[in-house]
């Protein structure tokens, strides 16, 4: 019914090795109940000060870390996935090279913009070599990190104009994660001004998500060319057929799949 099959390749770094977020018990598993005994990091700062100290990984573990996420993507297309995208928000491991409230390192991975993005350029041309140009390669990132001295939103416009050129077509724009202080202004559409400005700003096609809940919404966001694509989730999860209602609010006829024919009439 037009469906593409999409994947998401990720590394959590720093904040690995926890509890299900529905567990009872909440926070990083203790080694001795099976939890990782080790969590990889640009550097050895904690997420929280109650928080583990992660390890700081060597030149030798990054490039190890580039590797995994080609082989990740090559298997993603020889699988059959027709989208891959690469996690890089939220405060997991590629993000935490990007921000400075992360990342303090001191060799060619951090320091400067251009080290702390080393990584991205790195990453995005290894997946982009193993994965076929008709295929669309993503990176979902944290536009910015909501505090003082952390990633920004013109950090993220200047990010994604260097990775366009070695091969990344699409942005999906959330923001936060890496510490646990932001002040984040949540509510209906609260992040699709960081899709709109790297849209704009960088000149590529981008995706807006967060808090957005009805068609109209979604509807006036792209339509206002605030963003290409709009990412519906906890809706999805609360309304199921939500694509069928938001179809029939809009005045457009829902397609229903051939086995539900009878169903619907």
């Amino acid at each position: 019914m037009g469906a593409a099959s999409a994947i998401q390749i990720a590394h959590a770094g720093r904040k690995a090795g926890t509890y299900r977020p529905w567990s009872e018990v909440r926070g990083y598993i203790p080694e001795s109940d099976g939890g990782w005994n080790k969590k990889d990091a640009p550097s050895a700062v904690p997420f929280r000060d109650d928080t583990p100290i992660p390890h700081a990984m060597s030149k030798d573990e990054v490039q190890n870390i580039i590797t995994a996420f080609s082989e990740a993507t090559r298997r993603s297309h020889e699988a059959g996935f027709q989208i891959v995208e690469l996690h890089s928000a939220h405060g997991y491991l590629l993000h935490q090279f990007l921000s400075p409230i992360s990342n303090h390192r001191t060799d060619e991975y951090g320091g400067s913009f251009e080290n702390r993005t080393r990584l991205h350029r790195e990453i995005v041309t290894a997946c982009r070599a193993v994965f076929p140009e008709e295929k669309p390669l993503m990176m979902r990132i944290s536009g910015t990190d909501w505090v003082e001295g952390g990633w920004t939103i013109e950090d993220s416009i200047e990010l994604t104009k260097t990775l366009m050129p070695l091969g990344l077509d699409f942005v999906d724009v959330s923001s936060g994660g890496s510490t646990a202080n932001a002040d984040i202004p949540v509510g209906p559409g609260y992040q699709v001004h960081l899709a709109e400005a790297i849209k704009h700003g960088a000149n590529i096609p981008t995706g807006a998500v967060g808090s957005i809940t009805n068609a109209h919404q979604a509807e006036a966001i792209i339509s206002g060319r605030r963003a290409d694509m709009v990412f519906i989730g906890r809706e999805l999860l609360r309304t199921p057929y939500w694509a069928h209602e938001a179809a029939k609010s809009l005045n457009v006829d829902p397609i229903w799949p051939n086995q539900y024919a009878w169903a619907v009439g």
